[in-house]
């Protein structure tokens, strides 16, 4: 099991333990309220490089406020299991994983309301679930990652597809790999710190869980078999369906997106029915981790 040494989770009762959905399994964070169990259930999806720690801020907050919060580590990432093979990466083994660990969840204590809180590839995955209505969603939570069909609409455009490199890049076999993980994981710490508007979110000790963790044995080719597999059956199309939405859904968008446009934002409102958009200026891709006081607080008065 990943040891983290962060002072929120010994202060806020997060406990991390192992739990079987489908064919793998998931290290989970876990948090809960303060009666122990919840008919609410709130799953926090992170995002590349990340892991379920990259929710440290928010999953006290969440439990004080009644939900059974679980955090867990993708597949490929932390102690979870390790596909090997590229293909294992495809989003449809991807939206599973959530319908296996939501069904989990439910088997452990039944809940009636189901929410999904997710942060770049995290949040790709969520968005695709909420369409396909694999299972049903009370409210669904997006941070920095466009709808599917606005991400689609954005690549066509220069000013993403400059910003988007990275993809192409990553579709090299080896370099990425080497680049990732040399010199203990230098470019994974430079990713979050470089991003960062607040570097001082950034200190070495959060730096080095996620660098410790993309330097083990095969964690970085699992990372970024996510973009190759997603490059090489492009079927992000054809799991977008008609991109509608009818889930209410708050989006939080750190505006100083190195990665991704703010113009990834406009137009979502088309394919969701029941939107609201919360912009924070000075913050980057790293909304969460970055400004975790704000993204509480957006929450917070969003669920009510």
């Amino acid at each position: 099991m990943h040891e983290f040494s962060w002072k929120a989770c010994e202060e806020s009762d997060i406990k991390q333990r192992f739990v079987n959905a489908g064919n793998l399994r998931f290290e989970i964070a876990e948090c809960l309220p303060p009666s122990g169990k919840s008919d609410k259930l709130a799953l926090c999806l992170h995002g590349f490089p990340e892991l379920n720690y990259s929710w440290r801020e928010q999953m006290p907050m969440l439990a004080k406020k009644g939900w059974r919060v679980w955090a867990p580590n993708l597949r490929g990432y932390g102690a979870s299991d390790r596909p090997q093979k590229k293909s294992d990466y495809g989003l449809t083994h991807l939206l599973g994983d959530v319908a296996a660990l939501i069904d989990t969840a439910q088997e452990e204590h039944p809940a009636g309301e189901v929410m999904l809180i997710a942060h770049d590839w995290g949040a790709l995955i969520a968005w695709l679930f909420a369409i396909q209505k694999i299972r049903p969603l009370t409210r669904l939570v997006i941070m920095n990652l466009p709808h599917p069909m606005v991400a689609m609409r954005e690549l066509k455009s220069w000013e993403q597809f400059r910003r988007s490199w990275y993809i192409g890049f990553f579709q090299l076999p080896i370099i990425p790999e080497w680049s990732l993980t040399r010199g203990g994981g230098k470019k994974i710490r430079a990713l979050f710190h470089k991003m960062a508007v607040d570097k001082g979110r950034f200190p070495n000790d959060v730096l080095d869980v996620y660098a410790r963790a993309a330097s083990q044995p095969g964690a970085a080719t699992a990372m970024l078999n996510y973009y190759r597999a997603l490059v090489k059956n492009w079927d992000l199309k054809q799991a977008a369906g008609s991109g509608e939405i009818d889930t209410p859904t708050l989006m939080i968008w750190g505006e100083n997106d190195a990665a991704l446009n703010i113009n990834c934002t406009v137009g979502t409102q088309k394919w969701v029915s029941d939107f609201t958009l919360h912009r924070l200026p000075n913050v980057s891709h790293w909304v969460q981790q970055e400004a975790p006081e704000k993204v509480n607080a957006a929450i917070e008065q969003w669920i009510g």
